[in-house]
């Protein structure tokens, strides 16, 4: 038996209530676990990222070339373009011109708390 059962990312952020919206349509994803100052979404395949309350604060700086890329998601999508879209109409930004198209072509993005992440196009299943 596996000694670590599950992970869980967690941002800090200073509206998690905002911010696990924002993800958990996303991800079609389901509330979960929920504490005072932290907020749970669980998305398919046991995705789960959870928002922490942070009064202090301040938007990710990246991509800035001053400024380091410390962590990020990358979300694994079947259509970019519909990705993309989603994001924008949820209230996240592309950071990041298109890539060339290939079997892992990705587009930057971040979420309205300035969070950085990367939709990236999912390989075709083998067969």
């Amino acid at each position: 038996m596996a000694l670590v059962t599950a992970a869980v990312v967690v941002l800090d952020c200073a509206e998690p209530e905002k911010l696990a919206h924002f993800y958990r349509q996303l991800l079609d994803g389901e509330p979960g676990d929920t504490a005072t100052d932290l907020i749970e979404v669980r998305g398919a395949d046991g995705v789960r990222i959870a928002f922490r309350r942070d009064g202090n604060a301040t938007p990710p700086s990246w991509p800035r070339p001053e400024a380091t890329l410390q962590a990020h998601l990358v979300l694994l999508v079947e259509d970019l373009d519909e990705a993309e879209r989603r994001v924008v109409g949820l209230g996240g930004l592309p950071t990041e011109t298109r890539g060339p198209a290939g079997p892992y072509e990705e587009r930057s993005c971040s979420d309205p708390a300035g969070h950085s992440f990367t939709l990236r196009l999912s390989p075709p299943p083998a067969g």
